[in-house]
């Protein structure tokens, strides 16, 4: 055997040797990298749909949940309530929810609910992004006698019925979102899903 034959032998083992050690050196490197595209347990869960149970809210009384990093509102609506909403229709921009990217479409009705006597919204204001606050009152000092109950924005005067119809001659365009949800039980319901897909 020549000193050359031997040459040609090592070279081949260290070549051999020298890529399995670099891919393997790469395939280190890149697993990292290629684990932090996946999104994280958190921002899995942000779009995950809410359980909301309801049995304890009583009626006129209001809760806030969050869902996709959003405040949820879940309002239980008085028979008073449901009343109060019908009167000032004449008044709202859009009172038959025909702008549908506002809501599901079975929610496009009075109530823009599923069930009247529940509100599920998105409690951000439509026009720059406040949270307006729950004002359930009969015609407080502040807001005028014919104030039936509603959401008043406090950052530029929007103005919403409890079914979050805005009213006509405020900033904000358009009604208040509702997320898509279904009732799993009578008391208990799930936002993010809709009913068809649950």
């Amino acid at each position: 055997m020549s000193s050359e034959e031997i040459d040609h032998g090592r070279r081949r083992l260290l070549l051999a040797a020298t890529t399995v050690v670099g891919g393997i050196g790469a395939a280190y490197v890149a697993t990292p990298f290629i684990l932090s595209m996946d999104p994280s347990a958190k921002a899995k869960a942000a779009g995950a749909p809410v359980d909301v149970d309801v049995s304890k809210l009583r009626p006129g009384q209001m809760m806030t949940v969050e869902w996709r990093g959003k405040p949820v509102w879940v309002l239980r609506r008085t028979e008073s309530m449901l009343n109060a909403m019908k009167e000032r229709e004449s008044e709202l921009r859009d009172p038959g929810s025909d702008e549908l990217s506002q809501q599901p479409h079975y929610a496009k009705n009075l109530h823009r609910s599923i069930n009247p006597e529940y509100m599920i919204m998105v409690g951000i204001c439509t026009h720059l992004g406040c949270a307006p606050t729950y004002r359930p009152e009969m015609a407080p000092a502040d807001l005028g006698q014919d104030w039936k109950g509603g959401f008043f924005c406090p950052c530029h005067g929007s103005v919403y019925d409890l079914a979050g119809r805005v009213f006509s001659g405020v900033p904000a365009p358009s009604n208040l979102v509702v997320p898509p949800y279904h009732f799993v039980t009578g008391t208990h319901l799930l936002v993010g899903v809709d009913p068809e897909t649950a």
